[in-house]
């Protein structure tokens, strides 16, 4: 028997609001989840890599559509994988492109604080 998460074990495991959990299943971006008899979501380690994908292209900046022409991508199957690595080189570019700006930020940042720390109280 495999193991299961209720909506809210599975919301806190990805780091999401139940909220967004629903948005993402209605909207195609995680597969149907599997549901009892009585109609409740039930949630699997499948879904919950689905979730922790998704938290991780939301996390670096993939806008929604982007995530979701990706998800079809994988859907389609393994015909699929040279755009799918494209689509994935080009947003690694964009997070490496933008992790360069925040350590550029961070050393001004940093800066600024050794200059207080110095008793400095303006100086640009």
């Amino acid at each position: 028997m495999p193991t299961t998460y209720s909506p809210q074990e599975a919301a806190e495991r990805s780091g999401f609001s139940p909220e967004t959990v629903r948005y993402y299943e209605r909207i195609g971006l995680l597969p149907p989840v599997r549901r009892t008899s009585t109609g409740r979501r039930v949630f699997e380690e499948l879904d919950l890599k689905w979730l922790a994908l998704l938290r991780c292209l939301r996390d670096t900046g993939m806008p929604i559509t982007e995530m979701q022409a990706f998800i079809d991508l994988m859907r389609d199957g393994a015909e699929t994988r040279q755009e799918r690595l494209e689509v994935l080189t080009a947003h690694a570019r964009r997070v490496q492109d933008q992790i360069e700006r925040l350590q550029l930020h961070l050393g001004q940042i940093n800066g600024k604080i050794d200059q207080y720390r110095r008793g400095e109280v303006w100086n640009p």
